[in-house]
């Protein structure tokens, strides 16, 4: 049996069957049946979809007889020289590893925790001509993406899907940084929570900016 627990004021889990999931306390989840299918019937868009559980301890029991073992889900853990981003591999791709310099391509969904979760952006809302949603694209290392999603793709294969809490220090400094959602007023919903100075004189800044990035790293081309 291997158990994860994420110790988030807002966690998403996966609507998977295959997910037994346990809460400590009121709110509580729906428990789920194990089946024998889980990521051969998972879209990519199905994994980064996800309800909000705004529990503050969630854990999540996966048997090892089950598929479920086999698949590259894992635990939440902390990125090497990320400043405190934790990550949950939810699919492992077999593509490339990305390095500084390279040009890469992401989808995400962005969501804020002081928010209960508020979801301020996605790429699947960026539509080309033809409908297509269109990938963030930003070079690795250019520092003008806020540092948590760099430490979170600069470990990733491309193919990867991974869930990240970005704490506020390796989350948005300034409302320069990317991405940005280029709703207005979603982009003012954002700065000012994560800035409010009335709860960052309270003493709140150290949750105010948490943030929950799903993130896919879609393709990388070498400069």
């Amino acid at each position: 049996m291997v158990q994860c627990a994420a110790f988030v004021s807002s966690y998403y889990l996966p609507q998977h069957p295959n997910f037994l999931c346990v809460t400590p306390g009121p709110p509580t989840l729906p428990a789920f049946k194990i089946t024998a299918s889980f990521l051969s019937k998972t879209t990519r868009r199905s994994l980064l979809t996800v309800p909000v559980a705004s529990s503050v301890l969630i854990f999540c029991a996966f048997s090892s007889a089950n598929p479920l073992a086999e698949t590259g889900i894992s635990e939440f853990t902390e990125l090497e020289g990320s400043g405190g981003v934790k990550a949950l591999d939810l699919r492992i791709g077999s593509g490339e590893l990305p390095v500084d310099g390279d040009q890469v391509a992401v989808h995400y969904y962005g969501r804020l925790a002081a928010k209960q979760g508020w979801r301020f952006d996605s790429t699947y809302d960026h539509r080309d001509e033809n409908g297509e949603p269109i990938p963030f694209v930003f070079i690795l290392g250019s520092g003008k993406v806020i540092s948590g999603i760099e430490s979170a793709v600069r470990s990733m294969k491309v193919g990867s899907i991974r869930r990240v809490i970005i704490p506020p220090s390796q989350g948005y400094q300034n409302t320069l940084q990317e991405p940005i959602p280029p709703n207005f007023f979603d982009r003012q919903r954002l700065f000012t929570t994560i800035f409010n100075p009335t709860r960052l004189a309270n003493g709140e800044g150290s949750t105010l900016g948490t943030l929950i990035f799903d993130i896919e790293l879609v393709r990388l081309r070498h400069q």
